[in-house]
């Protein structure tokens, strides 16, 4: 890799997979092949097909939820994961594809350049080509309005989960991490605990396999929870990270 990792630090990528038979398998390896010093650990979320054998297959720890929780809880029982084993940095990537291994480093180097506590990568900073289907463009333009008015600074793509983590933000996310709508509740909790958060532009990709559950009418339904959601944390007493 063309930037240097810090000496004696640890880092786990966590990948969050649900019936991610399809895909899994490949973004092990590409998770192994950008960055081969990393720990991996699939978070298996109650999958019905061979997502657990799968990443065990290929070589990544694989912690496994009873059922399926959603992916709140999911990405907490990695957070939990990271705390416990003594990691100082961690990195969400998604089982499906959609995150480039490749771009871990972009959102890794501001990290332990000590630029935030969380970087995320988001689609929407560059145009890059990504095409989101319209009805949830719309709803995430509408969340990025509210959500940026919450924090104090513009966020152009709240629902991004690749995601890296310094220590801080391990701890508090295992202690404390939304399980309903967790990307863009966390955005404001993360504001609100003391976290500083930003943003570098990524690329995208298409879903290796398996078919998105978000349809129009999720998309409102969608819109309308979070944004209930995001409204119940603004007026929720969190306590900030000293």
């Amino acid at each position: 890799m063309s930037f240097s990792f810090p000496s004696g630090k640890r880092l786990v990528v966590m990948i969050p997979a649900y019936n991610e038979e399809a895909s899994l398998a490949r973004v092990i390896q590409n998770v192994r092949e950008a960055i081969p010093f990393a720990d991996i650990v699939v978070i298996n979320d109650g999958s019905h097909d061979k997502t657990k054998s799968v990443g065990r297959e290929s070589g990544a720890h694989v912690v496994n939820l009873p059922f399926n929780l959603g992916i709140g809880s999911a990405m907490q029982t990695g957070f939990l994961f990271a705390r416990d084993n003594g990691y100082d940095f961690a990195i969400q990537v998604d089982g499906d594809g959609q995150h480039d291994p490749r771009e871990i480093e972009v959102i890794l180097t501001p990290l332990i350049n000590g630029e935030a506590d969380v970087i995320a990568g988001a689609r929407y900073i560059e145009d890059r080509g990504y095409i989101t289907p319209l009805p949830r463009r719309v709803g995430i333009i509408i969340l990025s309005s509210i959500i940026s008015l919450a924090v104090r600074r513009r966020v152009t793509d709240p629902t991004s989960g690749f995601r890296a983590s310094n220590r801080k933000a391990i701890e508090y996310c295992a202690g404390d991490y939304p399980y309903d709508y967790p990307e863009p509740e966390s955005v404001v909790q993360f504001f609100k605990a003391g976290l500083k958060m930003r943003e570098v532009p990524v690329t995208m990709n298409p879903r290796y396999g398996g078919q998105s559950s978000i349809t129009p009418l999720r998309s409102f339904y969608y819109m309308v929870k979070v944004i209930l959601a995001i409204m119940i944390d603004l007026l929720r007493d969190t306590p900030r990270i000293r």
